[in-house]
């Protein structure tokens, strides 16, 4: 396939806002692709390289520009005077990511640059907001996956669970469109791959959540490190919440699954540090414990981590996603009751309430509310878990951020926040903030901004959006300021959140059901 034609594609799908035109698009294009393209083509109309981010920014691509041609670099095997493939890019990012090094800078520069010259200004101009993570298009990750069902003509659903069991997109992608049905059965629960972790929505309150769920499982919303627990038989490994392994880090967990009376086991919970009276700790505080450079026992003796499971999805040869959460709990009850996380289960408010304040007395963000019924799914699709706690937080995306005045003078300071729109693949401003930003968050934040800078216009510098930060705030107003007509009222900052991708922040339907929440409330007050 002509890198040519998937630029096309592209900018139609950017120009569209309508879901089921992209889909329709995408879909007609990946049919059209080999099984040796339709990796590359999945990566790229989702937005990424397949080789990640490969160290490259604006001063790479300028300094390319300038680069003198390399007849011995041979870097594509046709000639120069045919189109460039997909398949020649994607080789072309696969040697700059294999070039590394002090030594490795001229050889780099001379392979981007031989690319560079090869494609048309229309591919030019594609290949640098990839490279940089730019290219706002509308086609992620939900409309992929519709894209590739109806191209491969599968349920999307059995292509979401494929896709949650691999763990990328691309893969799947291949299996369905190259054999169907039987590709996607391949995959399955697989011990030491770790899965996407199923998130969960906002409820106003406990009320909100019962009427939307009836009877259910009310948990302790813990404020710590999620993790992902594989064991089979003495080995155990750990994975964080973007699916890295932190087995090291973490070996009161180790020890304590390895108790556990089972050979074959996958957990789903967290891990918190608390304090001398038995207090948990900010989530700041815990994630020291996961450092790049760490003497594990010191930490370990400083900041002991408790263990909290809240699901069991693989016991010994028994696979149990797909079974209802009421037994997948009271499965791991049985198997581990003392590591457990605080549970209650219940359709009555005045219970439920009286569960939320016990919550919080112990220090707790709040609580969970859990489907009794719902099979584990990866993402935050539906309204199966929702977490309710007493101040609104939302993950949203630092878009861009002003220069500071009087003491903040010469630091970044005023972020503007973005909502996730899952149907266009933007981000939706809502609103700015400058409130609860220490000194030390000052430096971090200016330092971090100007390395993700795009542009600048007057005081505000905008910055490539791969920063999640999490914000707290009153409640949601009506605003004709802002694209989606809400903002935030008095929004401060409470920390930015690294363990978390971009992929997972919070939605403008999020926003608005918070809004419509709201207003409910306000009319039964009324009443």
């Amino acid at each position: 396939m002509q890198l040519a034609a998937l630029v096309e594609v592209s900018g139609r799908i950017a120009a569209t806002s309508a879901r089921l035109e992209k889909v329709a698009l995408l879909a007609d294009l990946l049919r059209l692709a080999t099984p040796e393209e339709i990796p590359i083509v999945t990566s790229y109309l989702s937005g990424r390289l397949r080789q990640g981010r490969i160290g490259l920014g604006w001063a790479s691509f300028e300094e390319a520009s300038r680069a003198e041609p390399d007849d011995n670099l041979d870097l594509f095997a046709a000639s120069d005077a045919l189109a460039l493939t997909v398949v020649d890019v994607d080789h072309a990012f696969e040697r700059l990511e294999k070039r590394k090094g002090p030594k490795s800078a001229a050889a780099r520069t001379r392979v981007l640059g031989d690319l560079m010259r090869r494609a048309t200004t229309a591919e030019r101009d594609f290949l640098i907001r990839l490279a940089l993570g730019e290219l706002r298009q509308g086609a992620l990750a939900g409309v992929m996956e519709e894209a590739i069902a109806r191209a491969s003509e599968l349920p999307v659903e059995s292509l979401r669970r494929a896709v949650m069991l691999a763990g990328d997109l691309s893969t799947v992608a291949q299996a369905a469109l190259s054999e169907g049905a039987p590709g996607l059965a391949r995959f399955h629960l697989t011990l030491f791959q770790p899965i996407q972790p199923m998130l969960a929505q906002v409820a106003e309150d406990v009320a909100g959540a019962l009427e939307r769920l009836g009877e259910a499982g009310f948990e302790y919303k813990l404020d710590g490190a999620r993790v992902q627990v594989h064991r089979s038989g003495p080995e155990v490994r750990v994975y964080s919440r973007r699916l890295n392994e932190v087995t090291a880090a973490v070996p009161e967990l180790v020890e304590a699954v390895l108790q556990l009376e089972a050979r074959e086991l996958v957990l789903d919970g967290e891990v918190v540090a608390f304090d001398s009276e038995a207090k948990p700790l900010p989530f700041q505080t815990t994630m020291r414990r996961f450092g790049r450079r760490l003497d594990v026992e010191r930490m370990r003796a400083e900041l002991p981590l408790r263990t909290f499971l809240f699901d069991l999805l693989r016991l010994d040869e028994h696979d149990l996603l797909d079974q209802p959460a009421r037994r997948r709990i009271a499965a791991l009850i049985e198997l581990a009751p003392t590591l457990a996380v605080p549970r209650l289960v219940t359709g009555d408010v005045a219970t439920a309430d009286a569960f939320y304040d016990q919550a919080l007395a112990a220090g707790h963000e709040g609580l969970m509310a859990k489907s009794l019924d719902a099979a584990y799914q990866a993402g935050s699709r539906g309204f199966a878990w929702l977490k309710i706690k007493p101040a609104h937080t939302l993950d949203l995306v630092v878009l861009a951020v002003e220069w500071g005045n009087g003491r903040r003078q010469g630091r970044l300071s005023n972020i503007h926040l973005g909502a996730r729109n899952p149907e266009t693949g933007d981000f939706v401003m809502l609103g700015k903030t400058f409130k609860g930003m220490t000194d030390e968050m000052l430096a971090w934040q200016t330092e971090r901004f100007l390395a993700l800078e795009t542009s600048r216009e007057g005081n505000v510098v905008y910055v490539r959006p791969e920063q999640l930060v999490e914000v707290a705030f009153n409640d949601v107003q009506e605003s004709p300021q802002y694209p989606a007509g809400l903002a935030l009222r008095f929004a401060r900052v409470k920390r930015y959140r690294d363990d978390k991708p971009v992929a997972e922040a919070d939605t403008v339907e999020t926003v608005r059901s918070i809004w419509n929440g709201q207003r409910r409330k306000a009319r039964k007050e009324r009443a």
